[in-house]
C-alpha cells in the first residue's frame, strides 16, 4: 500500500558499472594514495599530494576548495558567480550566491538518467524480514506524484509543508516533494506530544501537515494521527492534513483530511521541478535551546547538499553498490543527512530503520545487516552500550561479514563502548569513525576519517576536521588557544557550506546563540580536548561541564571512567548545586544484567577509579544504581530529566512524550528520595 506503483516488495539491486569513486576504499587502505582517485576535482589544487595536504589546502584555499566541488558534485540549473559572502561576527553566511537547482533532481532525477533500477531505499520495517525496496525510478514517480498533489492543493515555492511520520519511503518522497516544488520541510519526529507538535506548527507557519494513520515501533501501535488531530486543533493555519495508511486500520477523517496515496494515484507522473537560488531555505528542523523554546534551525539548497554528500561519502568510505545502514529516525538532522540526503546525492542505497535495536530481540541489527548486506553501519554510543550488555551472543550469532566501516552519532562514545564495537561488531577489522557534528552543522565535522592510508584511529576520540574543518578552542578569556594539550570551548575558525544559516523568526537569537560568544568564530556551545598530537576529543556540552571547587570537568570525561567498569552497562553523569564545592557529582549508573557485585562495594570502586584516572575531586557524592535511563525514542540519554530530578524541581520535568519509557523516570525518582534519604553527600 505504501507503493503507488504497485511494485513488488522485494525488489533486486541490479548490477551496474562502478564508477572512478571505487578506488577510493582502496584508498585509504593499502594502496598508495592517490588525490585524482580521491577526489578527482582535487588534481588542480596546487601542492596536494595526499589526504592531509589536501584537508590543509580545503581550509587555506576555502573558495577554491568549494568551488572546485561544487561544480563537479552538484547538477547547477543555472551557474553560481560567487563561492561565498560569509561573516561570522555578524551572522551573514551565503554560499554559491547566483546559483540555481533543485535538490530533488540532484537526488534522484540524475541517477534515474544512468540506473534507473538501482535500489535508493530499503525500508527495514519494524517486522522482521518485511524490508522493501524502492528504485530510484520508482522513488521519482512517488516524489512527482506527491509533488503534483501539493501543487494541486496550494502549496508553493516559500511555503513550509510540516512532516510527522515514521522512517518510511513516502516520508522520503515528501521531504522531496517540498524540495522540488519550492516548499521547506518541517519534520517533527514522531514520537513528540500534541503540544510539542502544535508549536512547531505554529512556529513554522505551516498550512499543509503529512502523516500516517499509525506508527508501528517495537510491535507496538501508535496512534500519530490522534495526535496530528489534538494539535491541529491549536493551529488555525492548518489547512489540510494529508494522511498515509502504514498499518491497514481505519481512523477518523475530518474535513480537513485526505487520502495521500489515493489522491497520489491520480496525479501525473512527471513533475517540473523548481529553480532554486542557492540560499533558498530547504527546511527546518528544530532542536533543543537553553531557554527551553526549541529553535528552528534553517538549512538552505546547494551548501547543505554539497556538504551532506561529501560527508557521507569521505568519511564513510562510501562506494557505488554500498547499502549504507543509517539508524537515526529522519526526525533527527542524522536522519536527514545520511539516511536522505547524503546517500540519495551520492546515488546511493540507504536503510529507513522503523524498529529498535533490540526489538525482536538484542540481535535485531545484526540479523538486519546479514539480511540486508550492509556495508555502513551508522548509530548511537548508548544504543552501543545497551547490546554491550546483553553480550557478545547476539552480535556473533549473525553474519557481518559485508561490514567495511562503523559509525558513532550524538555523544561522545566510550573506550569500553569503542572497543566493543571494534571488537566485536566489527571483528578488528573495520574502522570505527567517531563522527562529531550538530544540527547547526548539518553534517560531520570532526572525524577520524577521511585520512592517510594506516593513519591511526585512537578509540573514543573523533580525532580529525573534516575538509573546510577550522577547529580552534577557546580559554576562558575568549583567547585562541594554541598549545597541546589543551582544553578549552570548541569553536570553529572559518564558515562551511552544511552550516546553519539562522534560526527561524529569530535571526537574532542564531547572532546571540553562535556568533557573540566568541566574535568571529563559530560557537558550537560544546567543551573539547585537544591532544599533544593535535587530536580532538569532545568532553560534552559546556552546560554538562561540572566546576567542582574551581576544577572544570566534563560529564564525558567522569562517565568513560565509570563504563570501564566491568560491571557496568552504561552511565549517566549530571552536575548539581552543592553548599560547599559549588557543584557535586551525581552519577546514575546502569549494572549488567549478570552483575552479582554488592551496590556499596560497587560504589566504592567506581570512586576509586575515577580517583585514579581522574582527580579525587572528580568522585561522584551521589552513586545511584538504575534498571534504566530516560532516554528519547532516538537513543539519546535525557540528562536535563536526571538533573531536574536531583535538583527536586519535579514541576520543571516538561513534556516527557519523547521518552522511550517513561515510566522510567518515576522509578529514578523513588531510587534518589530512598538515596538521598540514608546518604549523606561527600
Amino acid at each position: 500500500m505504501w507503493l503507488p506503483c504497485r511494485c513488488t516488495s522485494k525488489t533486486m539491486v541490479t548490477s551496474y558499472a562502478r564508477r572512478v569513486f571505487n578506488s577510493y576504499f582502496r584508498v585509504f587502505g593499502r594502496w598508495k594514495c592517490n588525490v585524482a582517485a580521491l577526489m578527482p576535482e582535487a588534481v588542480g589544487f596546487e601542492g596536494v599530494k595526499d589526504c592531509s595536504s589536501l584537508q590543509e589546502f580545503s581550509v587555506s584555499n576555502s573558495a577554491s576548495f568549494w568551488a572546485a566541488a561544487a561544480r563537479h558534485r552538484l547538477s547547477w540549473i543555472k551557474p553560481f558567480h560567487t563561492v561565498q559572502d560569509c561573516d561570522l561576527s555578524l551572522g551573514r553566511i551565503k554560499w554559491f550566491e547566483g546559483g540555481q537547482l533543485n535538490v530533488s533532481v540532484n537526488c534522484l532525477d540524475r541517477h534515474v538518467h544512468t540506473c534507473p533500477e538501482r535500489v535508493a531505499l530499503i525500508w527495514e520495517r519494524d517486522e522482521p524480514g518485511s524490508e522493501i525496496k524502492v528504485t530510484y525510478r520508482q522513488l521519482l514517480e512517488m516524489t512527482c506524484r506527491l509533488g503534483n498533489l501539493l501543487r494541486r492543493h496550494g502549496v508553493k515555492k516559500g511555503d513550509c509543508v510540516t512532516i510527522y511520520m515514521p522512517p518510511c519511503p513516502l516520508a522520503v518522497a515528501s521531504m522531496l516533494a517540498c524540495a522540488r516544488i519550492g516548499a521547506a520541510h518541517n519534520v517533527v519526529f514522531a514520537g513528540f506530544s500534541a503540544e510539542a507538535l502544535a508549536e512547531r506548527i505554529r512556529d513554522a507557519q505551516s498550512r499543509t501537515v503529512i502523516t500516517v494513520n499509525q506508527g508501528v515501533r517495537a510491535g507496538k501501535v501508535t496512534e500519530l494521527k490522534r495526535t496530528v488531530d489534538a494539535a491541529v486543533k491549536d493551529c488555525p493555519s492548518v489547512q489540510q492534513v494529508l494522511v498515509a495508511m502504514r498499518t491497514e486500520n481505519p481512523v477518523t477523517m475530518t474535513a480537513k483530511d485526505m487520502d495521500m496515496e489515493e489522491e497520489m494515484l491520480k496525479e501525473d507522473m512527471v513533475c517540473e521541478p523548481e529553480a532554486m537560488d542557492s540560499e533558498d531555505v530547504l527546511f527546518l528542523l528544530y532542536t533543543s535551546g537553553s531557554t527551553g523554546k526549541p529553535k528552528g534551525v534553517v538549512h538552505t539548497q546547494a551548501g547543505y547538499l554539497l556538504y551532506a554528500a561529501l560527508t557521507h561519502r569521505y568519511v564513510f568510505s562510501y562506494q557505488d553498490g554500498d547499502v549504507f545502514g543509517c539508524v537515526a529516525d529522519i526526525g533527527w538532522i542524522t536522519g536527514h543527512s545520511y539516511s536522505v540526503y547524503g546517500p540519495l546525492a551520492n546515488g546511493g542505497t540507504t536503510v529507513l530503520f522503523e524498529s529498535t535495536p533490540i526489538y525482536p530481540d538484542p540481535g535485531r541489527y545484526w540479523e538486519m545487516v546479514q539480511r540486508l548486506k550492509i556495508n555502513q553501519f551508522y548509530g548511537a554510543p548508548t544504543a552501543i552500550r545497551l547490546l554491550l550488555k546483553y553480550g557478545d551472543q547476539w552480535v556473533q550469532k549473525y553474519d557481518r561479514s559485508t561490514l567495511k566501516t562503523l559509525g558513532s552519532v550524538g555523544e561522545p562514545i566510550n573506550t569500553e563502548a569503542w572497543e566493543w564495537y571494534h571488537r566485536v561488531v566489527g571483528d578488528g577489522r573495520c574502522p570505527v569513525v567517531d563522527t562529531w557534528w550538530q544540527t547547526e552543522t548539518g553534517g560531520i565535522c570532526i572525524t577520524p576519517r577521511p585520512s592517510d592510508p594506516d593513519a591511526e584511529i585512537v578509540p573514543g576520540m573523533a580525532m580529525r576536521p573534516f575538509f573546510g574543518i577550522k577547529p580552534v578552542l577557546m580559554d576562558t578569556e575568549g583567547k585562541v588557544v594554541t598549545s597541546n594539550p589543551a582544553s578549552g570551548a570548541l569553536c570553529l575558525a572559518q564558515p562551511w557550506p552544511g552550516m546553519a544559516r539562522t534560526i527561524h523568526n529569530n535571526h537574532q537569537r542564531f547572532i546571540e546563540t553562535y556568533c557573540q560568544p566568541h566574535p568571529g568564530y563559530f560557537f558550537t556551545g560544546d567543551g573539547a580536548y585537544r591532544s599533544k598530537e593535535g587530536y580532538y576529543q569532545i568532553t560534552g556540552r559546556l552546560d554538562d561541564v561540572i566546576n567542582v571547587s574551581g576544577h572544570r570537568i566534563g560529564t564525558a570525561e567522569i562517565e568513560d571512567v565509570v563504563n570501564q567498569c566491568s560491571a557496568v552497562a552504561e552511565s549517566a553523569v549530571i552536575g548539581y548545586s552543592h553548599d560547599i564545592k559549588g557543584q557535586g557529582v551525581y552519577a546514575f549508573v546502569v549494572l549488567k544484567k549478570d552483575t552479582d557485585d554488592q551496590e556499596a562495594d560497587l560504589s566504592q570502586q567506581l570512586n576509586n577509579m575515577v580517583s585514579k584516572k581522574i582527580a579525587k575531586y572528580a568522585c561522584p557524592d551521589f552513586i545511584q544504581f538504575v534498571q534504566r535511563l530516560p532516554k528519547t525514542r532516538s537513543g539519546k540519554i535525557m540528562r536535563r530529566v536526571l538533573r531536574k530530578v536531583v535538583e527536586r524541581d519535579l514541576d520543571g520535568l516538561g513534556d516527557l512524550s519523547t521518552l522511550d519509557d517513561p515510566a522510567a523516570v518515576q522509578e529514578i525518582i523513588q531510587g534518589h528520595r530512598e538515596l538521598c534519604g540514608k546518604q549523606q553527600p561527600s
